[in-house]
């Protein structure tokens, strides 16, 4: 029965979408159709509204895939506000850059080339706003990184953290295992952080939202 509610729910939600510009409906296609993983559309507006609310000056994603995400962030920045995006496929870099410069955004996102876990710890000087999208088996490295390079006071967007309902499940599929014990850890972690006023909301495939209370 729960199943039925939350899937008549998504389709409801889907259905009121309001109808974003051609060029986001063309990525979640084309990401769709070539299996890219993009952010869920409904956890992109959430991620929107609190960009608008927050209004941060320097903003962190980590992991920008074709850059949908990318592109629904730097369009609620201030006029001065930057994006910096972390990708390390450069077959995602070409189609990223590419639909970056049709969104006429590329003054405002700027792609730093490379695998995170090199990038971050070079990077010196911190952000008010951290997206942590990428490769999960390195989410408790990248969350390390992404503690000591956000503002007190700033705030942390996390994907994928209930994991297609796998770490709430007690039969996991045999090569999801691994995967789903990782998320299992880094939410136990993440809740009860010391570090974070933190939580987890059942949008998407699971968002974590932590503002940072201590240094």
């Amino acid at each position: 029965m729960k199943g039925i509610i939350l899937s008549n729910q998504e389709s409801y939600l889907s259905n009121n979408r309001k109808k974003p510009d051609e060029l986001l409906l063309e990525m979640e296609k084309f990401a769709l159709e070539n299996k890219v993983p993009i952010l869920n559309w409904n956890a992109g507006d959430l991620l929107e509204m609190l960009i608008r609310a927050y209004r941060p000056d320097r903003v962190l994603e980590i992991g920008t895939a074709i850059a949908y995400s990318s592109i629904r962030i730097a369009r609620q920045l201030k006029k001065k506000a930057k994006l910096h995006t972390i990708e390390k496929s450069t077959v995602n870099i070409k189609l990223a850059d590419e639909f970056i410069a049709r969104a006429e955004l590329s003054g405002k996102i700027k792609i730093l080339e490379g695998d995170a876990l090199e990038i971050m710890p070079e990077l010196k000087k911190k952000y008010d706003f951290i997206f942590l999208d990428a490769d999960k088996q390195d989410y408790d490295k990248l969350y390390q990184y992404s503690i000591s390079l956000l503002k007190k006071g700033g705030v942390i967007f996390i994907d994928n953290l209930l994991w297609h309902g796998q770490v709430a499940s007690r039969k996991v599929p045999a090569k999801q295992k691994k995967s789903t014990l990782i998320i299992r850890e880094f939410n136990k972690q993440f809740l009860n952080s010391p570090i974070f006023k933190s939580t987890i909301l059942p949008i998407g495939d699971g968002i974590g939202i932590g503002i940072k209370v201590k240094k």
